[in-house]
């Protein structure tokens, strides 16, 4: 028993059963002591999972190709934010720097990247220290550099209600998984799944849903479920949305993550939802193990994103799975212009099959655009396949 599981416990005895998405919480989020609050659980091959940018920094590369493209629809405004939330290492913002700053031949950056970067306002979401030193330490040598591209920087805010005004885009990457969730259960009657100590262990106690809305959510998305399915309820994503929206005067909500659409997600094939647990990239189903020192993740349901983002003002421009938008996006180009002549030519398209290929995350992952602002954009990575309307 670690600190953590002695102070959750410590909870339960004062309390009575929490909810599963307020130990959920706790385990991810915890002070100091949480998964991702603790600084102890490294991201990436060292660590329980890698995403997109620890795969190869095409895809960062293809991110700033797709702020270049909503800046550009949205009339080249002279100041465009990008604001990333939950960037983990810095990966992702190194790659979409050393992609706008790639020079051509003739040392010289292209017209477009140049106005580009002096209207670009990079901003990085970070609630946690040891993660936005590490960030900090990974572009150091990318923010030297920037000055001379006519750049303002890049800047560090602890919450996104610190930004007021936002044009532009707010883009995450495998974020919205790591809400804390509800767990749910059809017995003759939906109940909730609670967390309770029984002397020895935490264990799972079924009791009245704690909130009407977990009862208004299931009737909407869930529809009519069979006796002992179980799921999750993300209560979560509709308050980031209000936030989202609070600070976004104008532009872009770009969402990449795992998930499905709600016809998907709540399907006979998944009677059992989709929590899993990673620990030294092994996954299981045991939250109540290693607790503060593995990840607890949920698949995103897409279709409360479209729903309760349209609700807030937003219309949904496209949503299609990851692989498909990097290649209507244009990714051959981008593998040529930087790779062509590379001798590890050979290596570096294998791991750039991995972001595109169903055997890897081209189909695992879905990429969503929503829209806040006058007209009705349209992006490339949509050309091919949009799915928007499934949702």
């Amino acid at each position: 028993m670690n600190s953590l599981e002695d102070y959750i416990i410590k909870k339960i005895k004062e309390e009575g059963p929490i909810t599963f998405e307020a130990f959920m919480d706790m385990a991810l989020y915890y002070p100091e002591l949480g998964y991702y609050s603790s600084g102890k659980n490294p991201i990436g091959k060292k660590g329980d999972f890698y995403t997109s940018p620890h795969l190869h920094p095409i895809f960062g590369a293809m991110l700033a190709k797709q702020l270049m493209e909503m800046w550009t629809v949205t009339g080249r405004p002279s100041d465009f934010y990008a604001v990333e939330i939950g960037a983990g290492e810095g990966y992702l913002s190194r790659d979409i720097y050393d992609y706008l700053m790639n020079e051509t031949e003739d040392m010289a950056l292209s017209h477009d990247k140049s106005d580009f970067m002096k209207s670009l306002r990079y901003a990085i979401i970070e609630p946690f220290s040891h993660f936005e030193n590490i960030q900090k330490d990974l572009l150091e040598p990318v923010r030297a550099d920037l000055q001379r591209f006519g750049h303002s920087g890049v800047m560090w805010v602890k919450s996104i209600r610190e930004l007021d005004d936002v044009r532009g885009c707010i883009f995450s990457n495998e974020l919205l998984d790591a809400f804390p969730v509800h767990l749910v259960e059809m017995d003759k009657e939906l109940r909730e799944i609670y967390v309770d100590f029984d002397g020895a262990n935490l264990v799972e106690k079924r009791g009245v849903p704690s909130s009407t809305a977990i009862s208004d959510y299931t009737n909407q998305f869930s529809g009519n479920m069979d006796e002992g399915y179980r799921t999750e309820v993300n209560l979560g994503i509709r308050n980031w949305l209000k936030e989202i929206t609070s600070v976004l005067s104008s532009g872009f909500l770009l969402t990449i993550d795992y998930g499905y659409s709600a016809r998907e997600y709540y399907s006979e094939e998944r009677t059992k939802g989709t929590l899993l647990c990673y620990y030294r990239h092994q996954f299981n189903d045991n939250p109540f193990s290693h607790i503060g020192e593995q990840d607890i993740t949920a698949h995103v349901n897409f279709s409360s994103l479209k729903k309760w983002g349209q609700e807030l003002g937003f219309q949904t421009v496209g949503y299609c799975p990851q692989g498909t938008f990097l290649v209507s996006s244009g990714i051959d180009e981008i593998i040529t212009e930087l790779y062509a002549d590379s001798s590890d030519y050979t290596s570096e398209l294998a791991n750039i099959k991995g972001l595109i290929f169903p055997q890897g995350m081209g189909t695992s992952h879905n990429v969503m655009v929503q829209y806040k602002g006058k007209g009705s954009p349209e992006l490339q990575g949509f050309s091919l396949r949009n799915q928007s309307e499934n949702l």
